[in-house]
């Protein structure tokens, strides 16, 4: 096996358990699993999730619904409910419907992709400053609104999405939370009850000016549920925040254990060029690990280095080992000099304790999203 990922349903579940505490009392948490649940897999995390309690869940797509519905109720979950983020075409209807699946949807062509299917649900996005996804208030939203009451279908949810949740006191934040609010208010106008009313995300909830009141009051006034989103918290992550301290950032523990073994052993001289273009020379004796990973695998080609500068390191018998020269597409180096009795077939931890997504994020210059959805290596569960 070349490489493996080691998904902890502890962690998972206990993450699910701060965020729920976090979201307030009566307020649902959608388990957001798209994107193979941020690379963890989503259909093992659907299910593990389920098992703590988990009654909605986020995905991005029809097919990737399509999986997380038949491994729910392959698990005896049959009752889930699998939101689909992320809209549809006309060509996703028949699969839509074969697997109990929710659409999100904001435009009328969208609602009459599903007029032959009354009595579906579907969630209207309103676009409250995203400039993404979704609807705006006023025509746009009584034209989705007359599209639905005209086929037939029933009002499931009505959602929007933060822009900023992660900078404290924003005030884009609030003019959004104004919008929906207005919105919201619209929709009840006109005698139309959605079951659930749903704003924020995992960082919403880390952020210190989280108002977990005005979300259960806001779906209150309708008459519906209060219900919040979150994905990258159930996997042990938040974006930094900007203007504040964390609030469930330190609560949060990584899911992913990502691993592989030593291939080779070798000692190299001073002088001695490590990899592409020789970016690395050993100034004295060194003794190297060659790992079987790469970028193809999701090892960013940004943890390389030179002896100018430090790059990533992998964990090897719980100590860091350097990454030395330029990671390339298979093959990656790392110096274990100082790490007594490495020997091929040992483990090398390429994330988890001791190094992290945020760790490669930071070198790389990206966000931990990005790290975690480009791993790649065969899932395993651990308790």
């Amino acid at each position: 096996m070349k490489s493996w990922i080691e998904i902890s349903e502890e962690r998972l579940q206990g993450n699910y358990g701060v965020l729920g505490e976090r979201a307030g009392a009566g307020t649902t948490v959608m388990a957001v699993v798209k994107a193979n649940a941020y690379g963890h897999g989503a259909e093992q995390c659907a299910v593990a999730l389920a098992r703590t309690g988990s009654a909605w869940f986020g995905v991005a797509d029809v097919r990737e619904g399509a999986a997380v519905r038949c491994a729910l109720d392959a698990a005896g979950f049959v009752g889930a409910q699998v939101l689909v983020l992320c809209g549809l075409l006309v060509e996703d209807v028949a699969e839509l419907v074969q697997h109990r699946l929710t659409p999100v949807v904001w435009t009328v062509e969208q609602v009459r992709a599903l007029g032959g299917h009354p009595g579906m649900q579907v969630h209207i996005e309103l676009e409250t400053g995203m400039g993404r996804q979704g609807c705006r208030p006023g025509a746009e939203l009584d034209a989705v609104l007359d599209a639905i009451e005209a086929a037939g279908l029933s009002l499931g949810g009505l959602m929007t999405h933060f822009c900023a949740a992660e900078v404290v006191g924003s005030a884009k934040t609030r003019e959004q939370m104004a919008e929906f609010e207005r919105a919201v208010s619209h929709v009840d106008s006109r005698n139309i009850k959605p079951e659930c009313v749903h704003a924020g995300a995992s960082s919403s909830l880390d952020n210190p000016n989280w108002y977990p009141e005005w979300l259960a009051g806001l779906a209150a006034s309708v008459g519906a549920k209060p219900m919040v989103r979150c994905g990258i918290g159930l996997y042990g992550y938040c974006n930094p925040l900007e203007d504040g301290e964390p609030v469930i950032r330190p609560k949060l523990l990584p899911v992913m254990t990502w691993k592989t073994r030593v291939l080779d052993v070798r000692q190299v001289e001073a002088g001695d060029c490590i990899g592409y273009n020789s970016t690395f020379t050993a100034r004295s004796w060194m003794r190297l690990a060659l790992l079987p990973i790469g970028y193809a695998d999701g090892l960013r080609r940004s943890l390389s280095s030179t002896n100018a500068r430090e790059g990533g390191w992998v964990m090897i018998r719980g100590q860091r080992a350097p990454i030395v020269g330029r990671v390339s597409m298979n093959l990656t180096m790392v110096d274990v000099s100082r790490i007594n009795g490495v020997a091929v077939g040992e483990e090398a931890v390429l994330l988890g304790d001791g190094i992290t997504a945020d760790d490669h994020a930071r070198l790389a210059g990206t966000i931990s999203y990005e790290i975690l959805c480009g791993v790649r290596g065969e899932l395993i569960s651990s308790p």
